[in-house]
């Protein structure tokens, strides 16, 4: 099963095979990225091990999302020892995000 993975804004896009699915996942990205893909993967009577390459849409977007979603993918794919792909279509050993931008890291308020 092909799995797609865009995190790059507040809408978690992620597609497996011909199913899409969408998750407003706001500030629960972090923790919920992982059961909401598991889930998803239940509907459909399959596992992790059921999974045969994956697509990241790498950027640009949010900085945040963007790196939790990387993350995500690149942990998958090592463990699973299956192919990883950049939304090109080109196939990559580790996902890094484009950011469109350097990132805007302000001053800690406290």
């Amino acid at each position: 099963m092909k799995l797609y993975l865009d995190t790059s804004t507040p809408i978690c896009i992620l597609k497996l095979d011909d199913h899409e699915y969408q998750w407003e996942s706001g500030r629960d990205l972090a923790e919920g990225l992982h059961r909401f893909i598991f889930d998803k993967l239940q509907e459909n009577d399959k596992n992790w091990q059921d999974l045969s390459e994956i697509t990241f849409f790498s950027g640009p977007g949010s900085f945040t999302g963007l790196r939790i979603g990387a993350a995500v993918v690149n942990s998958l794919a090592h463990e699973l020892k299956i192919p990883l792909y950049n939304h090109h279509g080109n196939q990559v050993n580790l996902i890094i995000p484009d950011y469109g931008r350097p990132a805007n890291i302000t001053p800690q308020k406290k």
